[in-house]
């Protein structure tokens, strides 16, 4: 083996952790929010949770990025450390899928069909179908499918490269007596999780693995260790992504190393203990590419089966590992983490779900507002002061994740998606200023004595039972993406609009007419400009919601559409009008 099949090697390496980033990218993106969907309805069930597990393994090929993401929510406070086992324990069984694929480079046979299966002979195919659908395809799905064939056919032509690059060494009698160390299966495990630790991916160890025992120098007996010792050394990656987490957070990494450090001690012993009794025959003969894959393949599913009853004892090995401290504070968790960005389908779901969060706590906020016109407390307006820093951390946190996420490689509804989220956070953060404004209005009234005259006041509660509308429209509509529900939005918007001209029209009447005092018709406008830019707010939300959907984001030619004559709007408009009238 010369110099020229040392970069062969490191290249073929290059090859398959390239093409494994782009397939898994592209799988992921196909995948969208169900990976998060299916995250949310995760129950206590473990079997339910190792299923999942699995499933997301597969989908994003990528057992490593499965646990980051594990760690982002946990100390995101969305899951806690209980409900990772099963998932740990199913994404061990869903990246085995890897070594099966790869198996089929050493696939031999005269069989037609068979030779079907070797990745030579389809690889290329799918490289030319995968190039064409990126290359030719406007729609973003056909995309993502051609990136999946172009990422699996340069992950197979990197295995490729490897086997034929270690082919030589089977010649080489300084390889062979290299290879006697390895049958200390102490040695094979600490070599199987350094080089796996190294290169942070198990899929490339045991690629690698793969293309050495093509060359019929590796037996079953020298294989087995290595393949627990891969297992383990994936967990680096989980112990990087805890640095800088809070204390439950870092419970998971542990127990992902628990889970595969009891695996490997527990079939070390009963592998090698039934050895020693039954001297196993086929300990000393050669594996190929084929038998590795099914050797990972057990010693995970079996591992799995062993400690799938025992999950609450990791659990309780986590949290005596990392004892939660007894002081009188609790770590703090993130409102969204940044490791979530690793997976973009699920950052932007769980930022999906937050902005929802943040729209229903800017409704109550603004509700509570307004309930402080009859019944202000002082333990309501400090209340609404918590709310509107609680909105603002809301609108810090989430406009610089988003924007974060917006810069990554995403599918077109993705991307509609974080714009939909982008363009309400604002409108929200402000809605939760104005709620302030309403309170300081009312605590004057309330602090000074005063009170509208009783017509002043029966208009004042008609235009607050507009707002209370519009706004249980406009959160409804974001939540659930209603466009028909958003549709109603800007009638009402206009109507309110219509309500704050006359109630201003009327003030200045009475105010002529000596039945009003300047002071509170001060505190009057204070109210109705308030009211009047939380419908804006209102406005600018359903608007987006609409264009957004349309691919469209020309705000002000969509109202001048539909103010024009468009028959919706005249209806919805009359109706609200005939609703609220002064």
């Amino acid at each position: 083996m010369d110099l020229f099949s040392v970069i062969t090697l490191l290249g073929g390496l290059a090859f398959f952790l390239y093409g494994m980033e782009v397939m898994s990218g592209g799988l992921e993106r196909m995948a969208g929010g169900k990976l998060e969907h299916s995250l949310r309805r995760m129950t206590s069930n473990p079997f339910k949770s190792l299923v999942l597990g699995a499933g997301i393994t597969i989908a994003i090929q990528s057992s490593s990025a499965l646990t980051v993401m594990l760690v982002g929510l946990v100390n995101s406070g969305i899951m806690n450390i209980s409900q990772t086992v099963g998932v740990i324990m199913g994404s061990n069984i869903g990246t085995t899928l890897t070594a099966w694929l790869l198996s089929m480079v050493g696939l031999e046979t005269d069989n037609l069909w068979l030779k079907l299966l070797k990745p030579e002979n389809f690889s290329l195919v799918f490289a030319l179908v995968g190039i064409i659908m990126i290359m030719m395809s406007k729609n973003s799905k056909k995309k993502d499918i051609g990136s999946i064939l172009v990422g699996f056919a340069v992950l197979m032509y990197g295995m490729k490269l490897m086997s034929g690059a270690v082919s030589p060494l089977a010649d080489m009698p300084e390889f062979a007596s290299l290879l006697t160390a390895f049958e200390n299966p102490i040695l094979g495990v600490i070599i199987g999780a350094v080089f796996t630790g190294i290169i942070q991916s198990s899929a490339a160890s045991v690629g690698i693995l793969q293309a050495l025992a093509l060359t019929g120098s590796i037996t079953f007996g020298m294989a087995l260790p290595i393949i627990m010792g891969q297992n383990i050394g994936t967990c680096v990656t989980a112990l990087i992504s805890s640095i800088g987490v809070n204390r439950n957070a870092k419970k998971v990494s542990v127990i992902h190393i628990s889970f595969n450090l009891i695996g490997t001690v527990v079939f070390m012993i009963l592998y090698y203990g039934l050895d020693a009794i039954f001297h196993f025959s086929f300990t000393d003969l050669p594996i190929d590419a084929l038998g590795i894959a099914v050797v990972h393949s057990i010693f995970n599913v079996a591992t799995t089966v062993l400690l799938l009853p025992f999950s609450k004892m990791l659990v309780w090995i986590a949290n005596t590992v990392l004892r939660d401290k007894q002081d009188t504070t609790v770590a703090p968790t993130e409102l969204i983490d940044d490791r979530l960005l690793a997976t973009p389908s699920i950052a932007i779901s769980e930022g999906n779900s937050l902005t929802r969060k943040m729209a229903r706590f800017t409704h109550d906020t603004l509700l509570l507002a307004l309930s402080c016109d009859s019944s202000f407390s002082e333990a309501n307006a400090k209340q609404i002061l918590e709310n509107e820093d609680t909105l603002d951390r809301y609108e810090d946190k989430l406009g610089t994740f988003l924007v974060k996420l917006s810069a990554k490689e995403l599918s077109d509804t993705d991307s509609k998606k974080i714009s939909k989220m982008l363009h309400a956070i604002g409108d929200l953060e402000r809605m939760g200023d104005h709620a302030v404004n309403l309170m300081r209005v009312f605590e004057e009234l309330h602090t000074k004595k005063l009170t509208f005259s009783q017509q002043a006041q029966q208009e004042i509660t008609v235009l607050q039972n507009a707002i209370r509308e519009i706004l249980d429209m406009t959160v409804k509509a974001y939540v659930d993406t209603d466009l028909a529900l958003a549709s109603q939005v800007e009638p009402l918007e206009q109507v309110i609009d219509k309500l704050v001209a006359a109630i201003k029209s009327r003030h200045i009447a009475r105010l002529q007419a000596g039945s009003c005092t300047i002071e509170l018709g001060f505190i009057l406008s204070d109210l109705l400009n308030n009211y009047s830019r939380i419908s804006d707010h209102c406005s600018n939300i359903a608007v987006s919601i609409i264009e957004i959907s349309r691919a469209s984001y020309d705000t002000h030619e969509y109202l001048n559409t539909i103010k024009s004559g468009d028959s919706d709007f005249e209806s919805n408009f009359a109706r609200f009008s005939a609703k609220y009238q002064v």
